[in-house]
């Protein structure tokens, strides 16, 4: 009798080729060592970044614009990026170094991963999901990364008051991702029981919205908080 095959979780994303120019390999080349950290277990984050501070997590940065703009912003705050596409690793590295920020770390890594595995519990101020891929096929839907076990492990991944925003233009998965936010007992939506939320925060508007406004697209951003233990 055969083996039963070993379970494989399924993934939000598809890891694509894509080319990369010579100056985003270079980035990753020169700059990894200095801020690229491998998802081989538990982080210590005071270690990581050099000492104590407010620190924020996005998932799935893309190009590093948003990261870049809160990085600048926000000195005082620590920023943990992670994605899995190379050429925006590069840009990102490119960024740091050019801008001379030292409260960024970056992560090539499978997001829910290093929440299963490296991020200690109550460790984050707050957390960025903006436009992930919203898998619009039916038969895709479970592809999505916000589902009950994504968010819980956010939940714990969070500190009391911690925020957990959200973003997307579909508005089918928009309704998908309330849905599942307001089930998880440990998150309150800080716009209120079933809306959205009317304010964008501090996250700055990206290329890739102002080009979806363009093309009429709507924009819901969701806030949730963690509730203070009881």
């Amino acid at each position: 009798m055969s083996a039963e095959a070993p379970h494989r979780p399924v993934r939000s994303f598809v890891r694509r080729s894509a080319r990369m120019t010579p100056a985003q390999r270079a980035a990753i080349d020169s700059r990894w060592s200095t801020f690229g950290l491998e998802n081989t277990g538990l982080l210590d984050l005071g270690s990581v970044f050099g000492r104590r501070a407010p620190r924020v997590l996005e998932i799935g940065f893309g190009n590093g614009e948003t990261l870049v703009s809160l990085a600048e912003s926000s000195p005082e705050r620590d920023y943990l990026g992670i994605d899995v596409y190379e050429p925006g690793i590069g840009r990102l590295l490119a960024a740091i170094a050019e801008k001379g920020l030292n409260n960024v770390r970056v992560m090539r890594a499978d997001a829910a991963e290093v929440l299963r595995r490296s991020l200690p519990p109550a460790s984050l101020a707050g957390v960025l999901l903006l436009f992930p891929d919203p898998w619009p096929k039916k038969r895709h839907h479970k592809r999505r990364l916000v589902q009950a076990d994504f968010v819980r492990r956010v939940a714990s991944s969070l500190a009391p008051d911690g925020v957990f925003h959200l973003a997307t233009d579909w508005h089918d998965y928009a309704e998908h991702m309330l849905a599942v936010l307001e089930a998880e007992d440990a998150f309150v939506n800080l716009a209120g029981q079933g809306n959205f939320s009317r304010v964008r925060g501090d996250r700055p508007v990206t290329k890739f919205e102002r080009r979806g406004q363009r093309l009429g697209h709507g924009v819901w951003d969701l806030r949730f908080a963690r509730r203070q233990s009881s």
